[in-house]
């Protein structure tokens, strides 16, 4: 089984449900705390993960302002002396879950022999590129995440 999410053939995507949708309306009230959350998760990797060579997490544009629903890395090998997957491996070892970035369309086997244009950034952040838990954490629980990280850097 891959760490990454796989496509191998095509499906449906279907509408949301009433009872979906009234149950999303009732969560609204609670979105910006939540985002206040995850915004909070990111600014500690940030804290934590800072001076790393190598590693690099995904910036806020000038014009925006992100939920920062996901926490992500982007690892260049050479500078931080370790893969993604290698950096997966060892957070895995520690009981630790996180992925790698979504596979790109183009790379799925359900898309096999389509023509694709301009893959190039997009190959290269699912190569870099690791998902770190990012939901409700402790600040310990963050700790272990950044002290894995750190320990993997060879750079």
């Amino acid at each position: 089984m891959a760490p990454h999410y796989q496509h191998e053939t095509t499906g449906y995507s279907y509408g949301l449900s009433s009872v979906l949708a009234a149950v999303g309306l009732a969560q609204i009230t609670a979105l910006q705390a939540r985002v206040a959350a995850r915004r909070q998760v990111f600014a500690r990797y940030a804290a934590g993960l800072s001076g790393l060579p190598g590693l690099s997490l995904m910036p806020e544009p000038e014009w925006g302002h992100a939920t920062r629903w996901l926490s992500v890395v982007q690892l260049d090998p050479r500078r931080f002396g370790a893969t993604p997957e290698m950096a997966r491996r060892a957070l895995d070892s520690a009981n630790i879950e996180s992925r790698p970035v979504w596979k790109p369309l183009h790379m799925q086997p359900a898309f096999r022999g389509i023509r694709c244009h301009g893959a190039g950034l997009s190959n290269q952040l699912f190569e870099r590129g690791l998902c770190l838990p990012s939901g409700a954490m402790s600040a310990e629980e963050q700790d272990r995440v950044i002290a894995v990280l750190r320990s993997c850097c060879r750079g």
